[in-house]
């Protein structure tokens, strides 16, 4: 394999881990988020506000992560 081959494979597999890692917090972001309104439903605003930032905080670091990997291809 030559260098860019190397580099679309780490590419790749950069982009695949981002997006698992990005929908796993996001899952257990927002089981844990519906489990709190369970156990509290008069605090489903405020919950429902913090689950709405954190999941914004991911998917930024997602994006984030995905420019670098498509950087890294088209280098």
């Amino acid at each position: 394999m030559d260098a860019i081959g190397l580099a679309y494979f780490a590419a790749g597999i950069g982009a695949g881990l981002t997006i698992i890692g990005g929908a796993a917090g996001i899952g257990k972001l927002a089981a844990a988020a519906l489990e709190g309104i369970a156990r509290q439903p008069n605090a489903a605003g405020d919950i429902r506000g913090a689950m709405i930032v954190a999941a914004g905080l991911i998917e930024g670091v997602t994006f984030f992560a995905l420019i670098v990997t498509i950087l890294l291809a088209i280098k």
